[in-house]
């Protein structure tokens, strides 16, 4: 397996992650849970992606329990969640990134997945309805508080990204360090300005 850094960071990361949108909590129990992400760490895979809405919760259950199970060192591996769906109806609780969900949203995640901190949060999409300034010092804090170490984004236009890079430069924030987008052989749109930002602003690009 090879590594890179992510981004302009410091965190090393495996070329290939692994992921747990629609099987975990859906198709696997957690032996079978637990014995995939045993082949993952057999081949180098040390990236772990999740997301708070994955089988409602469910997802992040059964990989915190495979994590305890494998009892793989911390500084191992490396874990990723997701924020904005949500997982229960009502307002301040879904299809946004305002401050009160997220700071609710992190705890959550933590003691599903039975973690101190996790790795790599990301803003699953872009929120119209929550300043971005609010959304940024928000995730600041999740880090300053040492839940999370790093911050991301996830499928949204290049000029919604930019505006998010740009909020969290002028206020001194906690910068993004990646962007997991939708690209592939057939979607090629990501081609003509995502990239692009990505590459001049140095942040780490992980297709789904």
């Amino acid at each position: 397996m090879h590594y890179r850094r992510l981004g302009r960071s410091g965190l090393q990361i495996s070329e290939l992650s692994f992921g747990s949108w629609v099987t975990y909590g859906n198709q696997v129990n957690r032996n079978a849970a637990a014995d995939l992400m045993a082949a993952a760490f057999d081949a180098g895979i040390n990236f772990f992606d999740n997301a708070e809405v994955y089988a409602a919760g469910q997802s992040e259950e059964l990989m915190g329990q495979a994590l305890k199970d494998l009892k793989k060192p911390r500084l191992s591996y490396i874990v990723s969640t997701k924020f904005f769906w949500g997982i229960s109806k009502g307002p301040n609780q879904v299809n946004t990134l305002n401050r009160k969900y997220l700071l609710h949203a992190i705890d959550g995640s933590l003691q599903r997945l039975q973690l101190d901190y996790v790795d790599l949060v990301y803003c699953h999409r872009p929120d119209p309805h929550t300043p971005i300034e609010e959304t940024v010092e928000a995730l600041h804090d999740v880090v300053k508080a040492g839940k999370v170490r790093y911050i991301g984004a996830s499928s949204m236009h290049a000029w919604q990204f930019a505006k998010y890079l740009g909020t969290a430069e002028k206020m001194g924030m906690t910068k993004f360090v990646s962007m997991q987008n939708f690209y592939n052989l057939v979607y090629r749109e990501e081609e003509r300005e995502m990239l692009p930002l990505c590459r001049d602003a140095g942040i780490g690009v992980i297709p789904w």
